[in-house]
């Protein structure tokens, strides 16, 4: 969990499960800002404390973006391009520390998980997609929390246990 890619995967999956509770006329504009966001250069530097602050902040803003599916009905527009610019800003900041910046955009599609939320949303009511968001959540808790107990085994590489 302290590489990257994986955080950008949960967080992108968090945004695109919000984006299917927001209108069809929000899912470009949002999109556009996530990729504009992601396009522009990070404004951290390079340091062990930047490092765990992006971690946390990331995880974070999974739990919040998660949490919009369990709090609202449906997201207004305005809330899922704030929610987009804050899932680019902190994907930006994690993986400009980790040295994955170009890695970002393979797992950019995972927010095309919108597609599939809603036709499961169509068909089954949003139950499956809160019980997903909530995975997500409680992933992304132990994750942050993690960083905060004394070293684990397997959280560190090898050499540094």
């Amino acid at each position: 969990m302290r590489d990257g890619i994986t955080p950008c995967v949960l967080l992108f999956a968090a945004f695109g499960l919000a984006l299917a509770f927001a209108p069809r006329s929000a899912w470009l504009p949002s999109l556009g800002a996530l990729l504009s966001t992601l396009a522009a250069p990070s404004i951290v530097s390079s340091g062990r404390g930047w490092l765990d602050a992006a971690f946390l902040g990331c995880w974070i803003s999974v739990i919040i973006i998660a949490g919009t599916v369990q709090l609202f009905r449906k997201l207004p527009s305005w809330a899922a391009l704030l929610l987009s610019i804050d899932a680019g800003a902190w994907a930006s900041a994690v993986t400009s520390l980790t040295g994955s910046r170009l890695q970002v955009l393979a797992v950019s599609p995972c927010v095309l998980i919108v597609w599939p939320a809603v036709c499961v949303t169509r068909r089954y009511g949003p139950i499956p997609i809160r019980v997903a968001s909530s995975w997500l959540i409680a992933i992304a808790a132990l994750s942050g929390f993690l960083q905060f107990l004394p070293v684990t085994p397997g959280y560190l590489p090898d050499h540094l246990e």
